[in-house]
């Protein structure tokens, strides 16, 4: 199974001492999870000011920094509409990318999501369909682009017990039914009940301080590569319970 690493998402800098903002931080810390046991990257392009940015010369500095520090680790990039509210302007600056990752993750709750997948695919890049409710679902179920998408990114909100996780995720998982691969994953309380389900159920999933900022015990997580490394340690506890080794 594949955990993908998040090493930033939407927070700015101030949010965690090691949260990586600047290309440099990034590709630091992306060299760091991939030694942990992450095999791709999920990251949060950034302007001068910490804040997301889908600007072609931020993702060249980005992308091209953390495929120099991990050559050959999958990369890819949000295209969360907080980072360009106009699902137009989202196109376009897909459009003006010089450096491509290799996917893109989409909301398919947002506006223009099919325009912004569409911008995607026509240029190489693959697309991880993120549904984060039932309504995100449904939009993704009627897209014409539901067969093309890498991935679906099942993403769960903070606030949810461990019940309250898995039955949500199920409902979720269920909601979806066959088609590409599933990465299910939490944010906050639901990050770790997430991730082990996950693992039970054979899914890939992901971690990193755009998801949480504690380790399972409850104590800080001291940078990404931390959670990587607690996140390989539940799933070779998930596995030892399970009786099975790979």
């Amino acid at each position: 199974m594949l955990i993908k690493a998040c090493p930033n998402g939407p927070r700015r800098p101030g949010d965690h001492p090691a949260l990586p903002c600047t290309p440099e931080e990034v590709a630091r810390e992306a060299a760091a999870v991939a030694a942990a046991g992450a095999g791709a990257l999920h990251l949060h392009p950034k302007d001068a000011a910490g804040a997301d940015s889908l600007q072609a010369a931020d993702v060249a500095a980005v992308v091209s920094a953390v495929r120099a520090a991990v050559p050959g680790v999958p990369v890819g990039v949000t295209t969360g509409a907080w980072a360009l509210p106009d699902a137009a302007q989202r196109v376009a600056a897909v459009g003006a990318w010089t450096v491509l990752p290799d996917f893109a993750s989409v909301n398919w709750h947002e506006d223009g999501a099919d325009d912004v997948a569409a911008a995607l695919l026509d240029r190489g890049v693959q697309v991880e369909a993120g549904l984060w409710h039932l309504a995100g679902v449904a939009a993704w179920q009627a897209s014409p682009h539901r067969d093309r998408c890498l991935r679906v990114l099942l993403e769960l909100p903070d606030g949810l017990d461990q019940a309250g996780t898995e039955a949500e995720a199920e409902r979720l998982l269920a909601a979806v039914g066959d088609g590409p691969p599933v990465l299910l994953h939490g944010e906050g309380t639901s990050c770790w009940p997430a991730l082990a389900l996950a693992i039970r159920r054979g899914l890939d999933t992901r971690i990193g301080l755009e998801d949480v900022l504690h380790l399972p015990d409850g104590s800080p997580a001291p940078d990404n590569a931390a959670l990587v490394r607690a996140a390989t340690a539940v799933l070779a506890a998930v596995r030892a319970a399970d009786g099975t080794d790979g």
